[in-house]
């Protein structure tokens, strides 16, 4: 009977090492697997989520010249004033130019420099001086006589 208690004894001694054993280790092994799956959902979330692209507004050109009004007007202006972007006179359309021809130079620089309605000041492109913003307008306007 000795063996038996003896025996019994063991063998609830090795299923309760096997259950602790297992109640600490497993937790340990998964912690890894988990912190990287939710690393990699994190990315995967990010990558759905992402914008398709961007647009950065700037006056194109090299290392800090003045750019002329044509290269303004192609970097910044045309991508709103080429297609006709929420009520942008398109460049060329002497009908759609020609009442805004009429205030005058002073009010169209003023409105390009400081933003009217739907045109954000200087076209979005803040790094562009009073005088790049000037040589555009009178690109668009040369062009639209």
């Amino acid at each position: 009977m000795a063996d038996k208690n003896s025996s019994s004894k063991i063998m609830y001694l090795s299923i309760a090492l096997a259950v602790i054993l297992m109640a600490v280790v497993v937790p340990f092994s998964m912690s890894g697997k988990g912190k990287s799956d939710a690393i990699s959902n994190a990315d995967d979330v990010e990558s759905r989520i992402a914008p398709v692209a961007k647009i950065e507004l700037q006056a194109g050109g090299g290392a800090g010249g003045v750019k002329d009004g044509k290269t303004v007007y192609n970097t910044v202006c045309a991508g709103c004033h080429g297609a006709g972007v929420m009520g942008a006179p398109k460049m060329g359309d002497k009908g759609a130019w020609g009442g805004r021809i009429g205030q005058g130079m002073a009010t169209l620089n003023a409105h390009a420099i400081n933003g009217f309605k739907g045109m954000p000041a200087r076209g979005g492109a803040a790094s562009l001086s009073d005088d790049e913003v000037k040589a555009a307008v009178q690109y668009m306007v040369d062009g639209s006589k």
